[in-house]
């Protein structure tokens, strides 16, 4: 009888998560770097209830764009979703990565969030775009 070792994506997302909070950064950056099917995740791992695994996110994203910034694209899929998402918050946290990915794609959307209902979205987007020039 064989034993099934796999980790569901689930389980691996709560590892993720889990180290983002811990401050492990490194130990993620690594994983994305190895497997860019991580980066479908961002969004998901983004609406982690937990501020330290945001936070992670962001500082993962600095990272990863020090690294190796072309295959950040990846995880703009993930984040559109959140733009609608009915938390500020949330929005915020997405117009953050979005702008650090950079991407003319990218920054196109976070644009678009001008417009959004949440001041602080929409100082959030004035400060990133603010920052990109």
């Amino acid at each position: 009888m064989q034993k099934n070792h796999d980790v569901s994506d689930e389980e691996l997302k709560k590892v993720i998560a889990d180290f983002l909070e811990m401050g492990h950064i490194e130990n993620i950056t690594a994983m994305f770097r190895q497997d860019s099917r991580y980066y479908a995740w961002s969004g998901d791992l983004l609406r982690d209830e937990r501020f330290n695994v945001r936070l992670g996110m962001a500082v993962l994203f600095e990272e990863l764009k020090e690294i190796q910034p072309q295959t950040l694209v990846q995880a703009v899929p993930s984040l559109l979703p959140l733009l609608e998402d009915g938390n500020p918050l949330l929005r915020g946290e997405a117009v953050s990565l979005l702008a650090l990915i950079g991407t003319p794609e990218a920054l196109r959307h976070v644009e678009k969030m001008y417009s959004d209902p949440s001041p602080q979205v929409r100082e959030m987007v004035k400060l990133v775009l603010s920052e990109e020039l």
